[in-house]
């Protein structure tokens, strides 16, 4: 095998026309034969070259609607023929098989048909096979073979060739192979994926990640460890399907705590009234809605000004102006919201290090894509939370009901609980957070940092007691025993949200009417680890 091989003669064969006819114009400089197939050919004579169809080299015409016509030995021995074997040639000479030297491929747009919901039938029509028979034979063959998968891969494929006088490199073609391998990867698990969906086969014997890069992440979440964003093809609205219009690149961090702080605050109706969310480190610090957004923007910031500073902020609105000069008053990491208003984008424009995303759309929270989880040798993939208690769904337990406004408090304490790291506490006043406890192993500790919070802030503010008092409680899941309890109605809290479950449910229910608390039960928990 020699590091340099010359191109004479190409097959292309492509669903996506985007750039076909200015590559084979510069093959066709270079001397090179081309091979082609249906609309791949139509449009390469279109554009005024000489095509040779693989009909003419097969000996057989497309059939079946062209399911077959490119398995054929002249196409895929001239693909797999190792040049420097004497019985390979030998071979190829006996059977007339000429030696391709590039195959430009890309698959029918099985993804495209899946992100606009094609039916069964069409999902089916559009599973390539001789595409990745190909592309996997020319792959394997790298060592005389060039495969292009990719439109971006045209320039450097020229680039390449222009180079080495019409050849292409070793390097070169190990790395067009890679890429293909990791194509025709991504493309079975995108069909092997849908079938285990459109059967119902909620834990299929093998499932396959693929994404496609997006961004190489200047470090993970510390500087020595490194990173990288893929994104799956998904049309889910978020950080991933964003448009930046400023700042600097975003980092791990920022990418995690923007998808964290957007799924929060789509929990809430923009057509009921504007939300704001304020995540630090994946746990919200701050969540309220207003009768507008700068007052939703307020309160979500007078639970924890502190941890608001360097922040991430979401909104289930597009920005406006008023909102963006309030922001603008704190150092701010990330903003992201459905759009922006220009007289906002020319707010933010002054500080230029701060990032805006907008989205168009904010994500369904009713949806249940996977998540996935790596831990050592494996994966742990579930449904998306998309828990949903209505009032309705309730059961008071309590000698003492919520009144209707501290049930719309204990209701949205619940959706904020989701959001939040367990143990989980969230205590809510006036439809926003007042104190919120994260991520700690004893749900006592979550309810005493929540309410240690919410006094520090009422301190700083210089009310006259936290906002804790008269407020509602949101556990995420149940109180195993009443400490919990006791400490949220310690900090003031007036009503109880939680799953209940517990072998001591009675005990919590009788602690609760005994503080004068009432009680609801929700059937369900929310743990996020």
């Amino acid at each position: 095998m020699t590091d340099l091989y010359p191109v004479k003669r190409a097959l292309l064969s492509v669903s996506d026309k985007t750039g076909l006819a200015q590559l084979g114009k510069a093959l066709a400089t270079k001397g090179v034969e081309l091979l082609s197939t249906g609309g791949s050919a139509k449009a390469l004579r279109d554009a005024g070259l000489e095509v040779k169809d693989v009909s003419e080299v097969t000996g057989f015409p497309e059939m079946m609607d062209g399911r077959v016509k490119t398995l054929h030995p002249r196409v895929h021995g001239g693909l797999l023929a190792l040049r420097d074997n004497a019985e390979h040639v030998a071979a190829m000479d006996e059977h007339g098989i000429g030696g391709i030297d590039l195959l430009v491929v890309n698959l029918y747009p099985f993804e495209a048909a899946l992100a606009r919901g094609a039916d069964y039938d069409e999902m089916i029509e559009n599973i390539d096979i001789g595409g990745p028979a190909m592309i996997r034979a020319a792959a394997k063959n790298h060592g005389f073979v060039t495969t292009v998968v990719d439109v971006e891969d045209y320039d450097a494929l020229i680039a390449e060739l222009d180079a080495n006088d019409g050849q292409t490199s070793y390097a070169f073609r190990q790395k067009m192979a890679q890429i293909a391998y990791a194509r025709t990867g991504a493309y079975d698990a995108a069909v092997s994926n849908w079938m285990a969906g459109a059967i119902g086969e909620e834990a299929p014997r093998r499932r396959v990640v693929a994404g496609q890069i997006k961004q190489t992440l200047r470090y993970g979440e510390n500087p020595h460890q490194s990173a990288a964003f893929y994104v799956d093809g998904s049309e889910r609205p978020g950080v991933a399907t964003a448009v930046q219009h400023q700042g600097k690149e975003l980092s791990y961090n920022n990418i995690n705590d923007t998808d964290a702080a957007f799924e929060l605050v789509a929990e809430f109706d923009p057509a009921e009234t504007p939300a704001v969310a304020i995540i630090k480190h994946a746990n919200p610090c701050g969540v309220a809605k207003g009768e507008t957004l700068l007052d939703a923007y307020k309160a979500a910031f007078d639970c924890d000004r502190t941890s608001a500073f360097g922040g991430i902020v979401a909104l289930n609105k597009a920005l406006d102006a008023q909102t963006a000069e309030a922001i603008t008053e704190i150092f701010t990491e990330v903003v992201i919201a459905p759009g922006a208003s220009d007289e906002a984008k020319e707010i933010f424009a002054k500080k230029k290090n701060l990032r805006l995303l907008t989205t168009e759309a904010l994500p369904d929270v009713l949806a249940k894509p996977s998540t996935i989880r790596q831990v050592a040798g494996g994966y742990l993939f579930q449904d998306k939370d998309a828990g949903f208690v209505g009032m309705d769904d309730l059961k008071v337990v309590t000698e003492k009901a919520p009144t209707p406004e501290q049930m719309k408090d204990l209701l949205f304490a619940w959706k904020v609980a989701k959001h939040v790291k367990s143990n989980a506490i969230v205590y809510v006043k006036d439809q926003a957070t007042v104190g919120v406890g994260a991520g700690q192993m004893s749900r006592l500790d979550s309810a005493l940092i929540a309410a240690k919070k919410a006094e520090r802030m009422a301190e700083a503010m210089g009310l006259p007691e936290p906002l804790t008092k008269g407020s509602a409680v949101a556990s995420d899941a149940f109180f195993p025993f009443a400490d919990g309890l006791l400490e949220a109605a310690a900090a003031g809290a007036s009503c109880v949200i939680q799953p209940g479950g517990s072998m001591r449910d009675q005990e919590v229910i009788d602690a609760a009417n005994e503080a004068g608390l009432a009680m609801v039960l929700t059937g369900m928990r929310h743990f996020r680890h």
